[in-house]
């Protein structure tokens, strides 16, 4: 990522960001925001919230890493209900009704 990310980018934090994210330690941040003051030439300061599998926050953080290191993470959270209601079959081939 080259661009300064904004309030509300998810983000994709690893390793590649800083060696205290890497391997099981990487993470998916939420941007609150982003800290204006003077850092090494480019590292950012973010605050924001990692968020889990199921697309909820679970601690806020605030983190110093590498611009470049940065990627967008795709939209976390759990399935739609009934996402998959209709590719349902029961065992002998024919779909469940449908709730009203």
């Amino acid at each position: 990522m080259t661009a300064r990310p904004e309030p509300g980018n998810l983000l994709r934090v690893d390793g590649d960001a800083s060696v205290q994210f890497a391997g099981d330690r990487a993470l998916t941040f939420r941007v609150v925001s982003v800290c204006d003051r003077p850092t090494y030439h480019g590292w950012i300061w973010l605050t924001g919230y990692v968020i889990n599998q199921r697309g909820t926050a679970t601690a806020k953080r605030e983190i110093y890493v590498q611009l470049a290191g940065l990627r967008p993470a795709t939209a976390a959270g759990p399935p739609a209900p009934n996402a998959n209601r209709s590719s349902r079959v029961s065992s002998d081939g024919r779909r469940p009704a449908q709730l009203s």
